[in-house]
């Protein structure tokens, strides 16, 4: 298997509601859409919005709500440290939750998490040892710490 990720597909409950959450409050713009789904094009990966119960579904699982931590956080990386603190209001603002207000890191970094509308994790982080190319893209040097 190649080294690589296409797409991210999060479980929703209101797949209205968390399309307006990801496109009029974050300000994402839609790469396409039908009934039942939603694509946003980010830099070299998709993100899919699909209904929960149809999701597990397709995979076979049960559709169980759960709560509490799925083990999974999503991460958007941003160049400046004050870039945590505007992403985290905006995603408020949307309608998401701050789960971890920003703060300094034990790594050297900052960062905050917020949860969307059905409670994906996103950390928001600023991070001095890696540096973002102007598509948005982070790259891994051999060595580079946290």
């Amino acid at each position: 298997m190649e080294q690589r990720l296409s797409v991210i597909t999060l479980g929703v409950a209101d797949l209205t509601r968390s399309r307006a959450f990801y496109e009029q409050g974050l300000g994402w713009t839609v790469g396409s859409a039908a009934e039942q789904v939603v694509f946003f094009q980010l830099n070299g990966i998709v993100l899919a919005l699909y209904p929960r119960e149809a999701l597990a579904a397709d995979a076979g699982v049960p559709s169980s709500q759960g709560s509490g931590f799925a083990g999974i956080a999503l991460a958007h990386n941003v160049r400046r440290r004050e870039e945590v603190d505007t992403v985290l209001a905006t995603a408020e603002r949307a309608g998401g939750r701050i789960a971890k207000p920003a703060q300094a890191t034990f790594w050297g970094g900052y960062s905050g998490y917020f949860a969307d509308p059905d409670g994906h994790l996103w950390e928001v982080a600023q991070n001095p040892f890696w540096e973002l190319d102007a598509a948005g893209n982070v790259s891994l040097a051999p060595g580079q710490g946290a």
